[in-house]
Protein backbone atom coordinates (compact mmCIF):
# COMPACT_ATOMS: atom_id res chain seq x y z
CA UNK A 1 0.00 0.00 0.00
CA UNK A 2 1.29 3.46 -0.83
CA UNK A 3 1.64 6.16 1.78
CA UNK A 4 -1.43 8.31 2.48
CA UNK A 5 -1.51 11.59 0.57
CA UNK A 6 -0.79 14.82 2.40
CA UNK A 7 -4.15 16.59 2.42
CA UNK A 8 -3.77 20.30 2.97
CA UNK A 9 -7.33 20.69 4.18
CA UNK A 10 -8.03 23.99 5.97
CA UNK A 11 -9.91 22.44 8.89
CA UNK A 12 -8.28 22.49 12.33
CA UNK A 13 -7.99 19.27 14.30
CA UNK A 14 -9.92 19.86 17.50
CA UNK A 15 -8.08 18.70 20.59
CA UNK A 16 -11.30 17.39 22.11
CA UNK A 17 -12.27 15.24 19.12
CA UNK A 18 -12.87 11.63 20.17
CA UNK A 19 -10.86 9.51 17.74
CA UNK A 20 -11.42 5.78 17.24
CA UNK A 21 -9.37 3.34 19.26
CA UNK A 22 -6.50 1.37 17.67
CA UNK A 23 -7.76 -1.35 15.37
CA UNK A 24 -11.05 0.49 14.79
CA UNK A 25 -10.62 0.31 11.02
CA UNK A 26 -9.63 -3.35 10.92
CA UNK A 27 -12.81 -4.24 9.03
CA UNK A 28 -12.03 -1.68 6.32
CA UNK A 29 -8.73 -3.29 5.32
CA UNK A 30 -8.17 -2.67 1.63
CA UNK A 31 -10.54 0.31 1.48
CA UNK A 32 -7.86 2.59 0.16
CA UNK A 33 -9.55 4.78 -2.45
CA UNK A 34 -12.31 7.27 -1.67
CA UNK A 35 -14.43 8.97 -4.29
CA UNK A 36 -16.31 11.91 -2.79
CA UNK A 37 -18.97 13.43 -5.03
CA UNK A 38 -19.44 16.90 -3.63
CA UNK A 39 -16.37 16.94 -1.39
CA UNK A 40 -17.64 19.41 1.17
CA UNK A 41 -17.38 20.49 4.78
CA UNK A 42 -18.11 17.13 6.43
CA UNK A 43 -15.93 14.94 4.21
CA UNK A 44 -13.05 17.40 4.41
CA UNK A 45 -13.23 17.21 8.18
CA UNK A 46 -13.25 13.41 8.04
CA UNK A 47 -10.09 13.47 5.92
CA UNK A 48 -8.37 16.05 8.10
CA UNK A 49 -9.05 14.14 11.31
CA UNK A 50 -8.55 10.62 9.94
CA UNK A 51 -5.62 11.03 7.52
CA UNK A 52 -4.76 7.32 7.45
CA UNK A 53 -8.24 6.11 6.51
CA UNK A 54 -7.59 6.31 2.75
CA UNK A 55 -4.37 6.33 0.77
CA UNK A 56 -6.03 7.92 -2.25
CA UNK A 57 -8.76 10.55 -2.35
CA UNK A 58 -10.67 11.61 -5.45
CA UNK A 59 -13.16 14.47 -5.31
CA UNK A 60 -15.51 15.97 -7.86
CA UNK A 61 -16.09 19.61 -8.68
CA UNK A 62 -18.49 21.28 -11.08
CA UNK A 63 -15.97 23.64 -12.71
CA UNK A 64 -12.32 23.53 -13.81
CA UNK A 65 -11.60 26.11 -11.12
CA UNK A 66 -13.14 23.81 -8.53
CA UNK A 67 -11.00 20.93 -9.74
CA UNK A 68 -7.89 23.09 -9.42
CA UNK A 69 -8.90 24.06 -5.88
CA UNK A 70 -9.25 20.40 -4.91
CA UNK A 71 -5.87 19.55 -6.37
CA UNK A 72 -4.32 22.41 -4.40
CA UNK A 73 -5.57 20.61 -1.28
CA UNK A 74 -3.90 17.36 -2.26
CA UNK A 75 -7.06 15.74 -3.66
CA UNK A 76 -7.33 14.27 -7.16
CA UNK A 77 -9.95 16.43 -8.83
CA UNK A 78 -12.46 15.19 -11.41
CA UNK A 79 -14.86 17.41 -13.30
CA UNK A 80 -18.53 16.48 -12.83
CA UNK A 81 -21.30 18.93 -13.67
CA UNK A 82 -24.02 16.59 -12.44
CA UNK A 83 -25.33 16.01 -15.97
CA UNK A 84 -22.92 13.61 -17.68
CA UNK A 85 -20.26 11.10 -16.69
CA UNK A 86 -16.87 11.73 -18.27
CA UNK A 87 -14.36 8.92 -18.88
CA UNK A 88 -12.38 10.26 -15.90
CA UNK A 89 -15.42 10.02 -13.64
CA UNK A 90 -16.24 6.51 -14.83
CA UNK A 91 -12.64 5.49 -14.12
CA UNK A 92 -12.87 6.98 -10.63
CA UNK A 93 -16.07 5.05 -9.96
CA UNK A 94 -14.41 1.82 -11.08
CA UNK A 95 -11.39 2.40 -8.84
CA UNK A 96 -13.16 3.58 -5.68
CA UNK A 97 -13.55 1.35 -2.64
CA UNK A 98 -15.78 3.84 -0.81
CA UNK A 99 -18.20 6.39 -2.24
CA UNK A 100 -19.28 9.41 -0.19
CA UNK A 101 -22.14 11.25 -1.87
CA UNK A 102 -23.22 14.67 -0.64
CA UNK A 103 -24.16 16.58 -3.80
CA UNK A 104 -27.78 17.82 -3.75
CA UNK A 105 -30.10 15.55 -5.74
CA UNK A 106 -31.77 16.66 -8.93
CA UNK A 107 -35.06 15.63 -10.51
CA UNK A 108 -33.50 12.28 -11.45
CA UNK A 109 -32.30 11.61 -7.90
CA UNK A 110 -28.67 11.40 -6.82
CA UNK A 111 -26.48 12.98 -9.55
CA UNK A 112 -23.92 10.19 -9.68
CA UNK A 113 -26.51 7.43 -9.60
CA UNK A 114 -28.41 9.15 -12.42
CA UNK A 115 -25.45 9.05 -14.84
CA UNK A 116 -23.29 6.17 -13.60
CA UNK A 117 -25.55 3.57 -11.99
CA UNK A 118 -24.34 0.88 -14.38
CA UNK A 119 -20.71 1.74 -13.59
CA UNK A 120 -21.38 1.54 -9.86
CA UNK A 121 -23.19 -1.77 -10.24
CA UNK A 122 -20.36 -3.21 -12.34
CA UNK A 123 -17.53 -2.12 -10.03
CA UNK A 124 -15.47 -4.95 -8.56
CA UNK A 125 -13.71 -2.62 -6.09
CA UNK A 126 -16.62 -0.82 -4.47
CA UNK A 127 -17.25 -1.98 -0.91
CA UNK A 128 -19.37 0.75 0.67
CA UNK A 129 -21.48 3.85 -0.02
CA UNK A 130 -22.21 6.71 2.39
CA UNK A 131 -24.96 9.18 1.52
CA UNK A 132 -25.07 12.46 3.45
CA UNK A 133 -28.59 13.81 3.66
CA UNK A 134 -30.78 15.73 6.11
CA UNK A 135 -33.10 15.21 9.06
CA UNK A 136 -35.50 17.43 7.14
CA UNK A 137 -36.96 14.35 5.42
CA UNK A 138 -38.88 13.53 8.62
CA UNK A 139 -40.99 16.65 8.09
CA UNK A 140 -43.21 18.13 10.77
CA UNK A 141 -44.15 16.18 13.90
CA UNK A 142 -45.36 19.09 16.06
CA UNK A 143 -42.26 18.86 18.22
CA UNK A 144 -42.64 15.13 18.85
CA UNK A 145 -39.80 12.63 18.95
CA UNK A 146 -38.74 10.69 15.84
CA UNK A 147 -36.15 8.03 15.06
CA UNK A 148 -35.06 5.97 12.06
CA UNK A 149 -38.26 3.90 12.18
CA UNK A 150 -40.46 7.00 11.78
CA UNK A 151 -41.96 7.28 8.27
CA UNK A 152 -40.72 10.39 6.45
CA UNK A 153 -42.97 13.36 5.71
CA UNK A 154 -40.98 15.29 3.15
CA UNK A 155 -43.44 18.13 2.57
CA UNK A 156 -41.50 19.74 -0.31
CA UNK A 157 -40.15 18.81 -3.73
CA UNK A 158 -36.60 19.37 -2.47
CA UNK A 159 -37.00 16.84 0.34
CA UNK A 160 -38.85 14.41 -1.92
CA UNK A 161 -35.76 14.43 -4.14
CA UNK A 162 -33.66 13.63 -1.08
CA UNK A 163 -35.82 10.62 -0.30
CA UNK A 164 -35.74 9.48 -3.93
CA UNK A 165 -31.94 9.63 -3.95
CA UNK A 166 -31.75 7.79 -0.63
CA UNK A 167 -34.11 5.05 -1.78
CA UNK A 168 -32.23 4.59 -5.05
CA UNK A 169 -28.91 4.18 -3.28
CA UNK A 170 -30.26 1.79 -0.64
CA UNK A 171 -31.83 -0.33 -3.38
CA UNK A 172 -28.55 -0.39 -5.30
CA UNK A 173 -26.78 -1.59 -2.18
CA UNK A 174 -29.24 -4.47 -1.81
CA UNK A 175 -28.80 -5.49 -5.45
CA UNK A 176 -25.02 -5.23 -5.28
CA UNK A 177 -24.70 -6.79 -1.84
CA UNK A 178 -22.72 -3.94 -0.26
CA UNK A 179 -23.54 -1.72 2.73
CA UNK A 180 -25.14 1.62 1.96
CA UNK A 181 -25.55 4.03 4.86
CA UNK A 182 -27.77 7.09 4.67
CA UNK A 183 -26.58 9.57 7.29
CA UNK A 184 -29.41 11.97 8.09
CA UNK A 185 -27.63 15.02 9.46
CA UNK A 186 -28.88 17.67 11.88
CA UNK A 187 -28.01 21.36 11.51
CA UNK A 188 -24.24 21.47 11.12
CA UNK A 189 -21.85 23.83 12.91
CA UNK A 190 -18.14 23.88 13.61
CA UNK A 191 -14.94 25.76 12.68
CA UNK A 192 -15.71 28.44 10.11
CA UNK A 193 -19.44 27.85 10.41
CA UNK A 194 -20.93 28.96 13.71
CA UNK A 195 -22.89 31.54 15.69
CA UNK A 196 -19.75 33.44 16.75
CA UNK A 197 -18.90 34.30 13.15
CA UNK A 198 -22.50 35.28 12.44
CA UNK A 199 -22.54 37.57 15.47
CA UNK A 200 -19.19 39.10 14.54
CA UNK A 201 -20.44 39.78 11.00
CA UNK A 202 -23.71 41.25 12.24
CA UNK A 203 -25.65 38.53 10.40
CA UNK A 204 -27.08 36.58 13.36
CA UNK A 205 -30.86 36.60 13.75
CA UNK A 206 -32.94 35.25 16.61
CA UNK A 207 -36.29 34.18 15.23
CA UNK A 208 -39.13 33.61 17.67
CA UNK A 209 -41.43 30.75 16.71
CA UNK A 210 -43.00 29.42 19.93
CA UNK A 211 -42.62 25.67 20.32
CA UNK A 212 -40.10 25.31 17.48
CA UNK A 213 -36.99 23.22 18.16
CA UNK A 214 -34.05 22.03 16.08
CA UNK A 215 -31.36 19.40 16.52
CA UNK A 216 -27.76 20.29 15.76
CA UNK A 217 -24.46 18.46 15.26
CA UNK A 218 -20.82 19.51 15.45
CA UNK A 219 -18.82 18.61 12.35
CA UNK A 220 -16.31 16.76 14.53
CA UNK A 221 -19.07 14.38 15.61
CA UNK A 222 -20.11 13.92 11.99
CA UNK A 223 -16.54 12.92 11.13
CA UNK A 224 -16.46 10.44 14.01
CA UNK A 225 -19.81 9.02 12.89
CA UNK A 226 -18.65 8.65 9.28
CA UNK A 227 -15.51 6.85 10.47
CA UNK A 228 -17.62 4.50 12.58
CA UNK A 229 -19.90 3.72 9.64
CA UNK A 230 -16.91 2.96 7.41
CA UNK A 231 -15.08 0.96 10.05
CA UNK A 232 -18.09 -1.19 10.92
CA UNK A 233 -19.64 -1.56 7.49
CA UNK A 234 -22.94 -0.14 8.75
CA UNK A 235 -25.88 -0.24 6.36
CA UNK A 236 -29.24 1.52 6.61
CA UNK A 237 -30.59 4.77 8.02
CA UNK A 238 -28.69 6.68 10.68
CA UNK A 239 -29.60 9.89 12.48
CA UNK A 240 -26.47 11.93 13.17
CA UNK A 241 -27.50 14.51 15.73
CA UNK A 242 -26.80 15.80 19.20
CA UNK A 243 -28.63 14.75 22.35
CA UNK A 244 -30.79 17.78 23.00
CA UNK A 245 -32.96 19.68 20.52
CA UNK A 246 -33.43 23.31 21.48
CA UNK A 247 -35.21 26.48 20.32
CA UNK A 248 -33.56 28.17 17.32
CA UNK A 249 -32.46 31.31 19.15
CA UNK A 250 -30.76 29.57 22.08
CA UNK A 251 -27.35 28.94 20.45
CA UNK A 252 -27.14 32.57 19.33
CA UNK A 253 -27.96 33.86 22.81
CA UNK A 254 -25.45 31.43 24.34
CA UNK A 255 -22.71 32.48 21.91
CA UNK A 256 -23.43 36.15 22.55
CA UNK A 257 -23.09 35.55 26.28
CA UNK A 258 -19.67 33.96 25.82
CA UNK A 259 -18.56 36.89 23.66
CA UNK A 260 -19.88 39.41 26.15
CA UNK A 261 -22.20 41.09 23.64
CA UNK A 262 -25.92 41.65 23.54
CA UNK A 263 -27.80 39.03 21.50
CA UNK A 264 -29.84 40.31 18.58
CA UNK A 265 -33.49 41.02 19.38
CA UNK A 266 -36.12 38.34 18.92
CA UNK A 267 -37.93 38.66 15.59
CA UNK A 268 -41.45 37.24 15.21
CA UNK A 269 -41.45 34.36 12.74
CA UNK A 270 -44.58 35.66 11.00
CA UNK A 271 -42.71 38.82 10.00
CA UNK A 272 -39.46 37.15 8.97
CA UNK A 273 -41.28 34.45 6.99
CA UNK A 274 -42.41 37.05 4.45
CA UNK A 275 -38.80 37.47 3.30
CA UNK A 276 -37.75 33.80 3.46
CA UNK A 277 -36.95 31.65 0.44
CA UNK A 278 -39.04 28.52 -0.21
CA UNK A 279 -36.10 26.42 0.98
CA UNK A 280 -35.90 28.35 4.26
CA UNK A 281 -39.64 28.10 4.77
CA UNK A 282 -39.53 24.32 4.30
CA UNK A 283 -36.73 24.15 6.87
CA UNK A 284 -38.81 26.01 9.44
CA UNK A 285 -41.91 23.95 8.66
CA UNK A 286 -40.35 20.84 10.18
CA UNK A 287 -40.68 20.80 13.97
CA UNK A 288 -39.41 17.61 15.62
CA UNK A 289 -37.08 16.16 18.21
CA UNK A 290 -34.73 13.54 16.77
CA UNK A 291 -33.28 10.60 18.67
CA UNK A 292 -29.71 9.38 18.11
CA UNK A 293 -30.03 6.05 19.95
CA UNK A 294 -28.91 3.96 16.98
CA UNK A 295 -25.77 6.06 16.52
CA UNK A 296 -24.73 5.62 20.14
CA UNK A 297 -25.91 2.10 20.92
CA UNK A 298 -25.47 0.23 17.62
CA UNK A 299 -22.33 1.99 16.41
CA UNK A 300 -20.90 2.85 19.82
CA UNK A 301 -20.27 6.49 18.96
CA UNK A 302 -19.63 8.80 21.90
CA UNK A 303 -20.38 12.39 20.95
CA UNK A 304 -17.66 14.88 21.75
CA UNK A 305 -20.30 17.61 21.84
CA UNK A 306 -23.67 16.18 22.97
CA UNK A 307 -25.22 19.66 23.33
CA UNK A 308 -24.76 22.95 21.52
CA UNK A 309 -23.35 24.42 24.75
CA UNK A 310 -20.57 21.82 24.68
CA UNK A 311 -19.75 22.51 21.05
CA UNK A 312 -19.94 26.28 21.17
CA UNK A 313 -18.01 26.38 24.43
CA UNK A 314 -15.12 24.47 22.85
CA UNK A 315 -15.25 26.56 19.69
CA UNK A 316 -15.19 29.78 21.70
CA UNK A 317 -11.97 28.79 23.44
CA UNK A 318 -10.31 27.76 20.18
CA UNK A 319 -11.41 30.87 18.28
CA UNK A 320 -10.45 33.17 21.15
CA UNK A 321 -6.99 31.62 21.39
CA UNK A 322 -6.58 31.98 17.62
CA UNK A 323 -7.59 35.65 17.74
CA UNK A 324 -10.67 35.06 15.58
CA UNK A 325 -13.05 36.60 18.11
Amino acid sequence: MSHPPTLLLPIPLLSTLLLPSPGFFATSEGMTTLLAVGLGYCTRHLLATHPDLFDRVIGTARTPEGVAALEALGVEGVLFDGLAASPALRAAVAEAHVLVLSAPPGEAGDPLLAVAEADIAASHNLQQILYLTTLGVYGDHDGGWVDETTPPRAGSARLERRLKAEAGLLALGVRKGIPVASLRLAGIYGPGRNAFLNLKAGEARRIDKPGQVFNRIHVADIATSMAAVIGQGFSGLLNVTDDRPAPPGDPIAFAAGLMGVEPPPLLPFAEVAQTMSPMALSFWAGNKRVRNTRLKEELGVTLAYPTFEDGLGALYGEMRDAGEI
